[in-house]
């Protein structure tokens, strides 16, 4: 099945829409979880909206792109929902980290 061009944008910025959805649902996935696991986190969405949007020519800075990430402000999300680091948290960022760089020509 072939799709257009602008059907296929649709149907990703609908995946992407969901997908800030799903995030926003579940703010005690913290950050930092999500970069140990998975390689980006909320904040990474917020730079690449900022890039995507500077690729097409549109101005969007990286507070504006947050908050269309975090659904609010981001100073106001971290004082809702953001926790302290813990040991286990840090550690497992340190071994993902680690194993990132070993990769690494």
């Amino acid at each position: 099945m072939s799709q257009t061009d602008e059907n296929a944008t649709a149907i990703e910025a609908a995946a992407f829409r969901r997908l800030l959805q799903h995030l926003r649902d579940h703010p005690e996935v913290q950050n930092i979880e999500l970069m140990g696991l998975a390689d980006f986190c909320r904040n990474c969405l917020a730079k690449w909206y900022t890039a995507a949007a500077e690729e097409r020519g549109t101005e969007i800075n990286y507070d504006a792109a947050r908050e269309i990430v975090y659904g609010m402000p981001y100073s106001e999300w971290k004082v809702k929902y953001q926790t302290e680091a813990t040991p286990e948290q840090l550690a497992a960022l340190a071994v993902h980290n680690a194993a990132e760089a070993a990769e690494k020509p």
